[in-house]
């Protein structure tokens, strides 16, 4: 019966094993863009607006509303279904950009962006 006890407490003093490392110190100055009281005004004017971003039943994207329509973008997709399709391939797209004869991609859409807006 000892020994049970005594294997018991050895194999739960090795789970509890812990390893510590050294602990990291950030030497960068930190430089605040806000004063103080901007800092409590926007943490006041976020109290006040009643969103919970915790809640389950938050949506970050409740009010948002695209500039484009869904046949727009659909439109922009199936033109360009080649050039999806091949980025979304096995090579990621190096045999199709490889086949442009090194031409740069001229455009790219980043989240619903222009990287180069004109």
């Amino acid at each position: 019966m000892n020994r049970n006890i005594a294997l018991a407490l050895l194999l739960a003093s090795a789970a509890a094993t812990s390893f510590a490392d050294d602990i990291t110190v950030d030497t960068t100055p930190f430089a605040s863009t806000a004063t103080r009281a901007q800092v409590q005004a926007d943490l006041k004017a976020f109290q006040q607006s009643g969103v919970n971003p915790w809640s389950t039943q938050y949506s970050p994207v409740a009010q948002f509303r695209s500039q484009r329509t869904r046949a727009a973008v659909t439109a922009d997709f199936a033109n360009a279904r080649d050039r999806v399709a091949a980025f979304t391939g096995e090579d990621s797209g190096s045999a199709y950009l490889a086949a442009r004869n090194g031409n740069a991609v001229t455009s790219t859409t980043v989240a619903g962006q222009p990287r180069n807006p004109q």
